[in-house]
């Protein structure tokens, strides 16, 4: 008996250090992965925000704001869209969220849903203008594009947060990501005073609003793939602080640089092989 249960002690002591190697070796590998995106891609800070902007948006100048004569990394649809999915999680975050595992209440979906569908009808009739004498309800307008953009992206925002929570932490709470209806009203809020600082193109903004928006790109789609990565690793709901989970947010981080990358390489040589603006 003694020696059977030696045995099993000896047999999970071996699994968890070889889990621990790996778990290093995938950190060491999304380090330099990181790294490597940091120092070899082209362009200083506004040149990687680029990068992000191009792999995920048209970038169509006439469709996106200038600061200081230099045009934002991403259109205004997704400067809306990306800049919501980041002020939505950081208010998130000052109310308490951190953690929470469900969605937003049946109320707050609603509106939600009404968010995404205007986003979506914008979106559309914007699209229509591309064809000359093509039917379309209204002539689209930049500061529409970012509204819309940014209502979309606090609904993003609000569904992907607790959906991380449920796959990553240990002692998630059972408590939905936006309660009510005044909580969505102060995210509005938060992005209206983010939709009005873009529209007055402040020179001095550009650094911040251009990083802010690719980061926005990069928080999403980061844990988006964290989460796949946790659920390929079979460590679901094993985090119990920030700690645990940064080596998988890392490796998440990782993968959405080589997919980006990936995405740009492609839009390139597409370009290029058959002359077109993809």
């Amino acid at each position: 008996m003694q020696t059977s249960q030696v045995a099993s002690s000896t047999q999970n002591t071996a699994r968890s250090r070889l889990a621990s190697r790996r778990a290093r070796i995938f950190i060491a590998a999304s380090l330099v992965v990181i790294g490597a995106w940091v120092v070899v891609m082209p362009g200083g800070v506004l040149g990687h925000a680029d990068l992000v902007g191009y792999a995920v948006c048209h970038r169509i100048p006439v469709r996106s704001f200038f600061i200081g004569g230099r045009q934002l990394p991403l259109c205004a649809r997704c400067s809306g869209t990306f800049l919501g999915v980041l002020m939505g999680s950081l208010t998130m975050y000052a109310l308490g969220r951190r953690r929470a595992a469900n969605l937003p209440s049946k109320l707050v979906l609603v509106v939600l849903i009404l968010f995404v569908a205007a986003w979506g009808l914008d979106g559309v009739n914007s699209y229509l203008t591309l064809f000359p004498g093509a039917p379309h309800l209204y002539e689209p307008r930049n500061w529409l594009r970012l509204t819309t953009g940014m209502l979309e992206g606090i609904a993003l925002a609000s569904v992907v947060l607790p959906m991380f929570n449920q796959t990553m932490w240990a002692d998630a709470v059972d408590e939905h990501s936006v309660r009510d209806v005044r909580e969505l009203g102060l995210m509005v809020l938060v992005g209206a005073a983010v939709i009005g600082t873009v529209l007055a193109e402040p020179p001095m903004l550009l650094y911040p609003l251009a990083v802010l928006s690719s980061g926005g790109v990069l928080w999403v789609l980061t844990l988006i793939n964290s989460m796949l990565a946790t659920i390929a690793a079979r460590r679901e709901n094993h985090a119990a602080t920030f700690k645990d989970v940064v080596p998988l947010m890392l490796v998440g981080l990782a993968m959405t640089l080589v997919e980006l990358s990936a995405i740009d390489l492609g839009r390139v040589y597409l370009t290029r092989a058959l002359g077109l603006p993809f």
